[in-house]
């Protein structure tokens, strides 16, 4: 056999080198790659869902005794408002020479607030009380002159009875005298009507000094030395119309827009809570004093009146407030049920018991809870196994279980 002959021999075929190429150990190879592939695709699917954070939304459980809308029936915003204020004003047009208050001073009825330029006003009072001291001494000179003429009078008749002095004498000094005694009542009115006056100067002169018109607190000063006030209006603005404003704190009291749709739960001496935006911690006990007969029906509300039982410097015009209006009066500390209030929806049924979830450190821990039969508003007491001040899960979703991740979602 020739070299080319056994090289031939040696050569593989094309479909000899495929049926190689087929053979059934490759397979199982290829899927065991295949399977361990899915397997960690399954994997990494159970980790990702079982450990997505949950979405919920979260409450703050509350102290019983503190929760200002405990057994509320309705809540209400509005301000704080002064039924008695006034913006002191002349009574009379004048330029002031002191202004005597500062914002925040306390006044007292009667006191002295400002002054007002008074040499005008001064130089009436003397010319009226000069005028009115002239009426009088006339009057005494009439007086006077009447007692001679009556007795003149008295003389003429006496002699013309005797025929000493004829009888038209006699008529003559009774005609004068009562002349006189006329005269003398003129000049009486006309006195009177000088003292008038003088009164009226007297008044005058006593505007040129601006009293307070009642016990108050200054909340502004509207005026300065030098500048011409009155109670006039005048153009350009150059003239004041008020010294201050002055209110008595003691008739504070709030003022709420109630929705119409809600005005049949409020009643006039209804008890209430007020807490102020400033002082949020601070509730202060109040009662509904009326409901005004009248209707906003630009904002589809009615006007309700709210008085505070308690005075307190803090409390000043036109701060905000939240009225929480009570079915009952608030119980006292020694009265105040025990445990925390959080919303009914927070608390779910699982594996038969009533239960809540607190989220703490980014986790829901479910907490087994027996809620007390009282309800208050929307609110439910739970007297043990939360503490105020915990977040919890409002409306927990189904997938919510013990031990989740969660994220707090914005309300």
């Amino acid at each position: 056999m020739s070299n080319a002959d056994l090289l031939k021999e040696l050569k593989i075929e094309r479909h000899q080198r495929e049926e190689h190429g087929h053979g059934p150990a490759r397979w199982p190879w290829i899927v065991g790659v295949i399977v361990l592939v899915l397997a960690g695709l399954g994997a990494g699917a159970w980790w990702w869902f079982g450990h997505r954070p949950v979405p919920v939304h979260t409450a703050q459980a509350v102290a019983a005794g503190s929760d200002p809308a405990a057994g509320a029936v309705l809540q209400a915003t509005g301000y704080v408002t002064a039924r008695r204020q006034a913006t002191v004003s002349a009574q009379i047009t004048g330029t002031l020479t002191a202004v005597l208050i500062e914002e925040g001073d306390h006044v007292k009825q009667g006191q002295i607030l400002a002054k007002l330029d008074d040499s005008q006003y001064k130089a009436a009072l003397d010319s009226a009380i000069a005028q009115a001291s002239a009426a009088h001494a006339l009057v005494n000179q009439y007086e006077a002159q009447l007692a001679q003429n009556q007795r003149d009078a008295t003389r003429s008749e006496a002699l013309a009875e005797r025929g000493l002095v004829s009888k038209q004498a006699a008529e003559q000094s009774r005609t004068l005298a009562s002349s006189t005694r006329a005269q003398l009542a003129s000049q009486q009115r006309q006195a009177a009507a000088a003292d008038a006056q003088v009164v009226e100067a007297q008044v005058n002169y006593g505007y040129c000094m601006i009293r307070a018109p009642f016990n108050g607190v200054i909340t502004t000063k509207d005026a300065q030395v030098g500048e011409v006030v009155s109670p006039f209006s005048a153009g350009g603005g150059f003239t004041r119309t008020g010294i201050g404003t002055i209110v008595d704190m003691d008739s504070l009291e709030v003022d709420v827009d109630v929705n119409e749709a809600y005005i049949g739960r409020v009643t006039p001496n209804m008890p209430a809570e007020a807490v102020l935006d400033a002082y949020p911690d601070w509730k202060i006990a109040a009662h509904v004093i009326a409901i005004v007969p009248a209707a906003d029906r630009g904002k589809a509300t009615v006007k309700v009146r709210v008085a505070m039982e308690k005075k307190d410097a803090r409390i000043v015009p036109d701060m905000g407030v939240r009225v929480s209006f009570l079915e009952a009066k608030p119980a006292t500390a020694e009265q105040a049920p025990k445990g925390v209030l959080v919303p009914a929806k927070a608390i779910v049924k699982r594996d038969g018991s009533d239960s809540v979830f607190v989220v703490s450190n980014g986790k829901a821990h479910r907490q087994t809870v027996q809620p007390a039969a009282q309800a208050f508003g929307e609110m439910r007491l739970i007297p043990a196994a939360v503490s105020a001040g915990d977040s919890v899960v409002v409306s927990p979703p189904d997938e919510l279980r013990d031990g989740s991740d969660v994220s707090v979602q914005a309300q």
